[in-house]
């Protein structure tokens, strides 16, 4: 009876454990106000809201929790920004640094630029807090939050509690669906 209980409790807790994580907007949601400090990119060193200055282009946002930052995500990230011009001349990167300690990750992010040399992707720093920008529905768990926006409005959200170059074809496969359409 004991041994029936044990194994009962396991099969009921096993579900909640690998349970995925949930973050960003949902598909069909229009992008929020995405007001940042870009560092590296087609901007850099000042403040801008990128969802403005993208518009209507492709976009792939990036919200990185920095603590949790590696070499498992930067190859996730290095191998997207090296797919995005096959995908769409216009198409772009933009990874925000969720850290809640700003000048910390305006000094960190350039060390990146110049070891990794992102080609299509901007890094950036949202200034608050690790939860990011307003509208967005960041899930401060997620290790790597990745928000595709064709024509101003969210595709699909991806929410990686673990993450390396093999799940950047997820994200590929829904840009190109939506550049179909």
């Amino acid at each position: 009876m004991i041994r029936s209980l044990g194994i009962l409790a396991v099969v009921c807790y096993v579900p909640f454990a690998f349970a995925d994580v949930e973050s960003g907007p949902k598909a069909g949601e229009k992008g929020s106000e995405l007001k940042v400090f870009s560092v590296s990119g087609t901007i850099e060193n000042k403040e801008v809201d990128y969802a403005k200055e993208r518009g209507d282009a492709p976009t792939v946002y990036m919200f990185v929790n920095a603590e949790k930052f590696g070499r498992p995500m930067n190859q996730f990230m290095k191998t997207l920004d090296k797919k995005l011009p096959g995908i769409d001349e216009k198409a772009m990167g933009v990874a925000i640094w969720l850290s809640g300690d700003t000048d910390k990750a305006k000094e960190f992010l350039p060390k990146v630029q110049t070891s990794v040399k992102y080609e299509n992707t901007a890094l950036t720093v949202f200034p608050g807090e690790v939860a990011g920008p307003k509208g967005w529905a960041i899930n401060p768990d997620a290790h790597l939050t990745v928000v595709v926006v064709v024509a101003g409005k969210v595709v699909k959200s991806f929410a990686y509690d673990t993450v390396n170059d093999t799940d950047v074809k997820n994200v590929e496969e829904a840009l190109k669906k939506a550049l179909k359409k």
